[in-house]
């Protein structure tokens, strides 16, 4: 299966250490099916940090999903697990990680997302209500690889700078 990461620079070696902590499936690599997606990241991070948009494209083998590997599969559509997980693992007060996943699948937390995950914390609307207010909504697929257990199942096969 092809995946893309959308970046500033060129990865030689991904660096699980590199990562943010309070991401939506916590600290690790994260890859996209949707090229776009990448590529409008890339972009992002290249407005935000400097450097050169760049997309960088790798071939998982979906073995990894068969593996002895621990593999948390969310819906394509928001559903309240998903919403919770995101919204924990987002959580700027917890410190230790929330799960010890090797690779999440599900949909991003995308700014249209925001909103809803914050009306949740507030206690505006239940985990129900949140989820239901995104069931229409399109939400981009994202990959999220937290072990070098993970990793192993990856190979970069391109380099394009935008």
């Amino acid at each position: 299966m092809t995946l893309y990461h959308g970046s500033n620079a060129d990865i030689d070696a991904i660096d699980l250490t590199w990562g943010l902590r309070h991401k939506d499936f916590g600290k690790g690599f994260y890859l996209t099916p949707d090229r776009m997606t990448a590529v409008r990241m890339a972009q992002k991070k290249a407005r935000l940090f400097g450097g050169a948009a760049t997309l960088i494209t790798y071939d998982m083998d979906e073995a990894a999903l068969r593996s002895d590997l621990k593999v948390k599969i969310f819906p394509e559509k928001a559903c309240v697990e998903w919403l919770v997980f995101v919204d924990a693992n987002r959580d700027r007060k917890t410190v230790e990680p929330i799960h010890d996943y090797d690779i999440v699948i599900g949909p991003i937390a995308d700014d249209g997302v925001v909103l809803q995950l914050t009306n949740f914390r507030e206690g505006i609307y239940t985990p129900e209500q949140a989820a239901a207010q995104l069931q229409d909504r399109y939400l981009d697929q994202q990959y999220y690889f937290g072990t070098e257990q993970a990793l192993r199942f990856l190979r970069k096969t391109s380099v394009e700078t935008l």
